[in-house]
């Protein structure tokens, strides 16, 4: 089975209320480990490349690593995806190098600058049958090369956020409703705002949105989440 795009795989999720796994890999091992625990659990998988992986590896090595997983476990769903792309050159090189699927992070730019390169990206992608990720709103917390201190963290503005897929046209769009990159290294109680995300859900109904988790325990809520606050698309990505 050739790699997927990741719309498809999220709207099955979705229907079916699950959640799918998103695992980012620099080398064999890993990307062994994971395709051996898709296929015992049947799972849909993405693996993601960060831009640390590809200045570690080499976008060639795990492109090449990929296929070959694809060979061994045809039966499994599987994309390939950019993890925080930072520029539309790195998008574009690995839509060009064989992805599935890219993420642009724009957050760090102010919003116009954020939805110029988002749609650029869009553009391109689409007509390579790429899909496209992208960020409005900051996410504190650390991630391969993303560091975002909580002071600067900024939470999604739901009329903005329509405003964003609108212009940009993009397939999924990741939210920061007090959620973090990788593990929650502050003081104090961590705060989710879901008025928030229930607010985004009933202005952009049909429409995916991407929840990076404070903790692994919200995998499990995730999807009665979902139902209880309106919110018609939510695809968990675990970080």
């Amino acid at each position: 089975m050739p790699l997927v795009g990741t719309t498809e795989m999220f709207k099955k999720a979705y229907e079916g209320h699950y959640a799918i796994g998103a695992f980012n890999v620099n080398n064999m091992e890993i990307i062994q480990g994971i395709m051996e625990a898709a296929k015992e659990e049947n799972s849909p998988v993405i693996l993601q490349a960060s831009e640390g992986a590809r200045n570690y590896a080499g976008q060639e090595y795990i492109v090449g690593l990929v296929k070959i997983a694809l060979q061994d476990y045809p039966e499994i769903p599987t994309a390939l995806h950019l993890d925080h792309g930072s520029s539309y050159e790195i998008c574009k090189a690995c839509i060009d190098g064989g992805f599935s699927s890219v993420m642009y992070d724009g957050s760090k730019h102010p919003y116009e600058e954020n939805v110029r390169i988002t749609k650029q990206i869009v553009g391109y992608a689409h007509d390579k049958g790429v899909v496209v990720e992208a960020e409005l709103g900051r996410l504190a917390g650390v991630e391969d090369l993303v560091s975002v201190d909580a002071k600067d963290a900024i939470f999604t503005d739901p009329d903005q956020a329509a405003e964003f897929v609108e212009l940009t046209g993009c397939d999924s769009l990741a939210i920061a409703i007090g959620t973090s990159h990788g593990a929650y290294k502050y003081k104090g109680d961590p705060y989710l705002d879901y008025d928030r995300l229930e607010k985004v859900g009933r202005i952009i109904r049909s429409f995916f949105m991407v929840l990076p988790p404070l903790f692994r325990n919200l995998l499990n809520s995730a999807m009665p989440m979902a139902e209880k606050y309106s919110v018609p698309r939510v695809f968990l990505k675990i970080c």
